[in-house]
């Protein structure tokens, strides 16, 4: 009992602690994927195709992925009010035209 309690207490201070490493290591998800399929050239790519985008754009994969996501739904919201906007306008003017 007093061994899961230790061993918890200690997961958690190492969260806490360590929470600020895990984003900015690069090797991370190349070590992942190595541990969890073995397969060194594909870690070995995955390695290469971060280092790139970080260095083509100044970002990690993840943050540039997100960035985008971001903009493309932004873009959407807009053109989805933009419509609604113009719909609007479209059907008041009619209703004017039709009163006169």
């Amino acid at each position: 009992m007093i061994f899961r309690f230790v061993k918890n207490l200690l997961l958690i201070a190492t969260l806490i602690f360590l929470n600020g490493c895990f984003q900015t290591t690069a090797l991370v998800g190349p070590g992942i994927t190595l541990a969890t399929t073995g397969n060194v050239i594909q870690a070995g790519v995955q390695y290469g195709a971060n280092k790139a985008i970080k260095k083509e754009t100044g970002t990690d994969a993840l943050n540039y992925i997100k960035n985008k996501v971001e903009e493309k739904n932004n873009q959407n919201k807009f053109e989805k009010k933009f419509k609604q906007l113009v719909e609007k306008r479209i059907k008041t003017t009619r209703q004017k035209l039709l009163l006169n």
